[in-house]
């Protein structure tokens, strides 16, 4: 993270011969953007982190102004100021100063003449090229424990991999809060507050270290914990070394680990089964290698016939304890409807490879197949485009999947959804791992980030673009208070919402950014 320390040792900073003249305690403070600025009522536009730059020059010129003015900065969660002397002080007000280092919000006097464009460029340069170190990192995480999964990688392979990854302790525990494995970090891995090693009198202290979300870190353990699949599976938690506040890379890390451990734990599940595991076996050497002889082979040998069109379908259980019940409903659903299937669990859904014949029309009889499948256990369904011939069903199988991650949980289980049912969400999802699409999101609503109500709004205005009385309505607000909000909204983006491709812009974003929470 860019701190105030940072700033100050910029060559374009240096170069104005800084003075820091209040809150020097604080220059460890994030900076997050730089806001250049002549106004008094700047702070309602600032974000925690935004750092301000000014010349003073329409600053108020009496000492109940400057005290207002620097009250306002520190409470909007302003990095600093920073003041270029010379065009209105000669020296700082000392009633600004005082308050400045009342509040600890840094106070900097530039005693040169510098552009404050060359600032905001080089601090906005640092900031870019951290924030794609950052989406590298995640994807190299991403990437790595991707391939554990569908190279059904065991709990050591995995628990290597976040060790590498991480730099620190690993440890993977039972529910019952016993060590089943772990990798000790490198020489010096900090250990309990009082003095003893990381695995000290682990049962007792983990059985202190209570979640309720996915992942929490445990300050006084120095423990970044983190629950592996769904608390009714029992299948207990992961853990990571961390004496310091994790950072989200780290807690990608854990989180991405646990999740491969899951998998691991669904895969020999349904090793109880040979016919399950032949056909687990089977949908991941077609996703993988489509064009592979041997697979196809195999796939005829377990019961799925060449010169079929084949649909891939993904299903999500109204109840992920059922999953199991769902594959059984999917092989059952085969022989009613007399349509070869290969199904099995992945992760949270279950994934089905459906062959009907060349000329039956496939929208309908996958309907019926699906019909037959619900009406034994509740699930959303999902289905690919057919493809003709068994090197091409990777395409209907990751097209069904990703179909299915459009779908919102409480989804009504009625139906087969497919492409053409998810328009722009669905071309989103496709595109939710390109970087520039999370690039595009992440500019056009940054101004937005802290600002929940706002972007609740912004949400009801381009759903409802025809009637500001519905979007009203949709926000349970007045229209007073909706206009109101719609001029925050368009001061803080300095765009109108009048303007129809502005408001396609924001709305895309605004798609793209909770296809990406919700992939998350």
């Amino acid at each position: 993270m860019l701190t105030l320390t940072d700033v100050l040792q910029m060559p374009a900073v240096r170069s104005a011969d800084p003075l820091v003249l209040a809150g020097a305690a604080h220059l460890d403070r994030p900076v997050r953007w730089v806001h250049t600025t002549e106004l008094a009522d700047i702070a309602p536009l600032l974000r925690g982190g935004d750092l301000v730059l000014t010349t003073g020059i329409a600053l108020p010129d009496h000492d109940d102004g400057l005290t207002r003015f620097a009250l306002s900065l520190a409470d909007s969660g302003a990095a600093g100021l920073f003041v270029e002397l010379g065009r209105r002080w000669s020296a700082l007000p000392a009633s600004l100063v005082g308050q400045c280092e009342a509040r600890g919000l840094p106070l900097v006097a530039l005693r040169r003449e510098v552009r404050f464009a060359a600032v905001a460029q080089a601090v906005g340069e640092r900031l870019v090229d951290a924030q794609l170190a950052e989406l590298r990192a995640a994807e190299g995480v991403h990437d790595t424990f991707t391939e554990l999964s569908i190279s059904e990688a065991g709990p050591a392979e995995i628990l290597a991999a976040a060790q590498r990854l991480s730099g620190a302790t690993v440890v993977l525990e039972t529910e019952q809060h016993r060590i089943v494995d772990y990798l000790a970090g490198p020489a010096g891995q900090p250990g309990t507050p009082d003095g003893g090693t990381f695995l000290d009198d682990w049962e007792r202290r983990s059985r202190n270290v209570r979640t309720s979300g996915r992942t929490e870190w445990d300050a006084s353990n120095g423990w970044l914990v983190t629950r592996v699949g769904r608390p009714e599976r029992g299948w207990g938690r992961l853990v990571i070394g961390a004496p310091h506040a994790p950072s989200p890379g780290l807690v990608a890390v854990a989180e991405r680990a646990a999740a491969a451990l899951a998998m691991y734990r669904l895969h020999d599940r349904s090793r109880d089964s040979q016919v399950r595991r032949v056909h687990h076996e089977l949908l991941i050497g077609l996703m993988s290698d489509p064009a592979n002889a041997e697979t196809h082979r195999r796939a005829q040998i377990a019961g799925l016939p060449p010169g079929r069109q084949y649909v891939g379908v993904a299903l999500r259980p109204q109840r992920s304890a059922v999953l199991d019940d769902l594959v059984a409903a999917c092989l059952r659903a085969a022989e009613v409807a007399r349509a070869p299937t290969l199904a099995s669990v992945f992760e949270s859904e279950v994934r089905a490879l459906v062959a009907l014949p060349a000329r039956a029309d496939a929208v309908r009889a996958v309907d019926r197949w699906a019909d037959e499948v619900t009406a034994r256990v509740r699930a959303v369904v999902a289905a690919g485009s057919p493809v003709d011939e068994l090197a091409s069903v990777d395409r209907t199988l990751l097209e069904a999947t990703q179909v299915l991650a459009v779908l919102p949980p409480g989804q009504d289980a009625h139906g087969v959804r497919r492409l053409d049912d998810v328009h722009l969400r669905g071309l989103l999802t496709l595109l939710a791992d390109d970087a520039r699409v999370s690039t595009f999101a992440d500019r056009e609503l940054a101004r937005l980030r802290e600002e929940p109500e706002l972007r609740r709004t912004l949400r009801a205005v381009v759903e409802h673009p025809a009637s500001k009385s519905a979007a009203a309505a949709a926000l349970n607000v007045s229209r007073p208070v909706l206009y109101d909000r719609i001029a925050r909204i368009e001061r803080l983006l300095g765009l109108s919402l009048d303007d129809a491709e502005v408001r396609t812009s924001l709305h895309v974003a605004l798609l793209a950014d909770e296809v990406r929470t919700t992939r998350a």
